[in-house]
């Protein structure tokens, strides 16, 4: 008995210590496809950046004054209450004198034109950076093209030509909303983050404290989900190569398919490859899709504390804070959460495209076959 019970321990330790191993082997390999995901992200940046930088840099301009124009919008609700709602309304409680409304007319007009400034702001980085992408894939074309072309018949025998063919339109495709799209928005919520985190502080530190808690709760969610995905998305991007040019075989060879009655082993081996791809991207998608709406639920908690808190505080005349306050500073939450909720809607973008490039510069890496001299 005391010997099966041992035997029993042994076994039950060394499944612990197994499963420790796996975890901490599970975990060392999220932090290094990070890194690499993070590496090939910035080489892109490097990539569009290298022949736009003055577009670039507008487009930079263009993204701190559309979220300035957003966030000076949103503390002026402060000065709305207090300094022209709450005064006309006493002016019109009282009936002493009629109501001056021309400094609020005033006000209301020069927030529009910042509102109107901040419109054309947002409209001109978005039309550059269509023309930064489109010019950029052009570029990318022509080199991948190049360099295909230099290349030995020894990597054309190793790949698949449809896995090539993926190269050029899914591969770079992922690449082309990356810097479209998911670029702009994750530097423009950046930027907000930022200043929107500096107006905080200076309307109320307390209420800016329980923010910033419960935005490193959704960065922890992020953080969370998106290792979990980052893995199966390069894998679906390869999944989906190995698809294309197992179909793009079939196409060329369809007359010895034919011949040699091989129809059903090529169903076969299609669905296995099609199997694995579906597999893939479930579970790609299945952990990325869930982070915008965790994000924003956590978002809307945080407001929801936030205005509970303000008015515990206004109720009990702590720190000074008014109804102007409350108002605005609730804003500001939303505005601070919004853009954590975005990036992490533009999480599936990022990953895929990180996936998409490696495939690409791994193209574009590959040494060209050297011309050798016979004397």
């Amino acid at each position: 008995m005391m010997e099966d019970r041992q035997s029993s321990l042994k076994k039950q330790n060394s499944g612990q210590a197994q499963s420790s191993r796996k975890e901490q082997t599970g975990r060392q390999e999220q932090a290094r496809e990070t890194k690499e995901a993070i590496r090939i992200l910035g080489r892109v940046i490097r990539y569009m950046a290298a022949n736009y930088k003055l577009a670039v840099t507008a487009v930079l301009a263009c993204i701190i004054v559309s979220a300035g124009a957003t966030l000076k919008g949103m503390v002026f609700i402060q000065s709305l209450v207090d300094d022209y709602i709450r005064p006309l309304a006493q002016q019109a409680s009282t009936g002493n004198t009629a109501p001056d409304f021309s400094p609020l007319a005033g006000a209301l007009c020069r927030m529009a034109v910042l509102y109107l400034i901040g419109i054309l702001a947002a409209y001109a980085y978005n039309r550059i950076m269509v023309t930064v992408s489109q010019g950029t894939m052009k570029r990318l074309r022509v080199e991948l093209f190049t360099r295909m072309e230099s290349l030995p018949i020894r990597y054309f025998d190793t790949h698949a030509h449809g896995d090539i063919m993926s190269v050029y339109t899914n591969d770079v495709d992922t690449l082309r909303q990356l810097m479209s799209q998911s670029v702009p928005q994750v530097a423009n919520s950046a930027v907000t983050l930022v200043a929107t985190a500096v107006s905080m502080l200076i309307l109320n530190i307390p209420l800016s404290i329980l923010t910033f808690a419960m935005a490193c709760v959704m960065l922890f969610a992020t953080k969370c989900l998106s290792g979990k995905s980052a893995a199966h998305f390069g894998k679906q991007q390869n999944s989906l190569g190995e698809v294309d040019g197992y179909i793009e075989e079939m196409m060329d060879g369809q007359k010895v398919v034919k011949v040699f009655c091989h129809e059903e082993q090529a169903k076969k081996e299609f669905e296995v490859l099609n199997e694995r791809l579906r597999d893939n991207a479930d579970k790609a998608n299945r952990y990325a899709n869930l982070l915008m709406p965790v994000n924003a639920n956590i978002g809307n908690l945080s407001y929801v504390l936030c205005a509970v808190a303000g008015g515990i505080l206004a109720l009990n005349g702590i720190g000074g804070i008014t109804i102007g306050t409350i108002i605005a500073f609730v804003g500001l939450n939303k505005n601070f959460s919004q853009p954590i909720t975005q990036i992490s809607q533009q999480m599936n973008s990022v990953v895929m495209a990180a996936a998409g490039a490696a495939r690409v510069f791994e193209l574009l890496d590959e040494k060209p076959e050297e011309d050798q001299v016979v004397p």
